[in-house]
């Protein structure tokens, strides 16, 4: 959520950047900071009408223990009238209280300056790309066909159960799953993540907090008798363990990682692009989250795509990293990388990770805080990124590496596969 002392201080500037992520109502920008102006009038009204009884109150006492009861009954009278006006002023302040807040929460963050102008993924900028597409037998075959060959996941039987989109890993299939989370989350506590296990659930604090409500109400499966949502990443219930919390300069950076299921309604998909893995309503995944002192939040960010970068390289996938455009970013980041594999099979690129800083813009809506080496308190900043999406990643791996031989399997996943093949 954005401050609104950087609307009221920066209204043109605002809107400018607003304008390179495509918002369409740069116009709330001016309501949000009538209503703030609407809400300090009341609020001094009601700080003056207030002073003015608690003066009269005083007095009306020195009236009485001087004898003088008539003097201290005409003032009462004075008093009454005012504190009459009191409660008006409270209802009102509330009200407006709450229309700005209501209001202030449909802007999404400002985009960097970095942030690069344009409405779609074509727009996007390639920032660099590593490692070598490989060149497939004339005979290879997409995913979702290796999957059958090696019986590796059941897609009819995931939809009998659940639906279309809930696949059943088995075997071989579950055991990469396995190997891969395992991996992952190693490979981000050797770089110093302390690892969590949250929550597949959150309530509507938490899902408000990291500015998934009310921007992405219908992309989430939501729990109606209790109020719960599933999480679409871990990124929800881990950021906000630091929720409602100060913390101490010396505290920072705080960095998380987590496994998770992940919950994602993706209402609409359709078509080749949703076949296999590409697409499907339940995926697992491995997240890094922290939360850092905002004049290192831009170093970090390097740091995390650095992260997940080497990551790629060592599961020997062809990748590039892309800098989102306005018109492709998310509601609450600043800036976001995405990182994308190539799918030999499917000679396309396949998402598999984003990595995003959203400087104040979720926690000021956790109230997450800290003390600077001043003791000034400020609002920290967070930054999250996929490491990784298994997914796609699987797709690519299974794609990549297919052979007459069975499916290789790059080196570092041996130990945790058991084995250097799937054949």
């Amino acid at each position: 959520m954005l401050q609104v002392s950087v609307l009221r201080n920066n209204t043109e500037e605002v809107k400018k950047r607003l304008k390179v992520k495509h918002f369409g109502q740069p116009e709330l920008v001016d309501i949000i900071v009538a209503l703030d102006n609407e809400r300090k009038k009341l609020q001094a009204d009601f700080d003056a009408t207030q002073a003015k009884v608690n003066t009269a109150s005083r007095e009306i006492g020195k009236l009485m223990a001087g004898g003088k009861k008539e003097d201290a009954e005409s003032i009462k009278n004075e008093v009454a009238g005012w504190k009459a006006t009191l409660e008006p002023l409270k209802e009102q302040m509330a009200k407006v209280e709450k229309e700005l807040q209501d209001t202030l929460v449909l802007l999404p963050n400002l985009p960097s300056a970095d942030v690069p102008e344009g409405k779609s993924p074509e727009e996007n900028v390639v920032v660099r790309e590593g490692g070598e597409k490989p060149v497939l037998a004339a005979d290879a075959v997409p995913h979702w066909d290796l999957i059958k060959q090696y019986d590796l996941i059941d897609f009819e039987t995931g939809a009998k159960i659940t639906g279309s989109g809930f696949p059943l890993y088995k075997g071989k299939g579950a055991k990469l799953q396995r190997a891969l989370v395992q991996y992952f989350l190693n490979f981000n506590t050797d770089a110093g993540y302390t690892e969590y296990l949250p929550p597949f659930m959150v309530n509507e604090a938490s899902a408000f907090a990291t500015g998934q409500l009310p921007d992405k109400e219908g992309q989430m499966y939501h729990a109606t008798a209790d109020n719960f949502y599933l999480i679409p990443t871990a990124e929800v219930p881990v950021t906000n363990i630091y929720r409602d919390t100060i913390l101490k300069w010396e505290e920072l950076p705080i960095k998380m990682t987590a496994y998770s299921p992940c919950f994602r309604r993706e209402a609409g998909s359709f078509g080749k692009d949703v076949r296999g893995l590409n697409r499907v309503h339940q995926f697992e995944k491995v997240e890094i989250i922290q939360i850092v002192d905002p004049e290192k939040s831009y170093a970090v960010l390097d740091e995390m795509v650095a992260h997940v970068e080497s990551l790629l390289v060592s599961l020997e996938l062809p990748y590039r990293i892309l800098r989102l455009c306005g018109g492709d970013m998310g509601f609450a980041s600043a800036i976001t990388y995405d990182f994308e594999v190539f799918s030999a099979a499917q000679e396309r690129w396949l998402e598999v990770s984003s990595v995003s800083n959203f400087e104040s813009f979720q926690t000021n809506r956790m109230k997450c805080r800290y003390k600077d080496a001043a003791g000034k308190m400020q609002l920290a900043h967070s930054l999250n990124g996929s490491s990784l999406a298994l997914p796609r990643i699987v797709a690519c791996l299974l794609e990549n590496n297919q052979s007459a031989e069975g499916i290789r399997l790059p080196q570092v996943l041996h130990a945790y596969f058991g084995a250097e093949k799937i054949g």
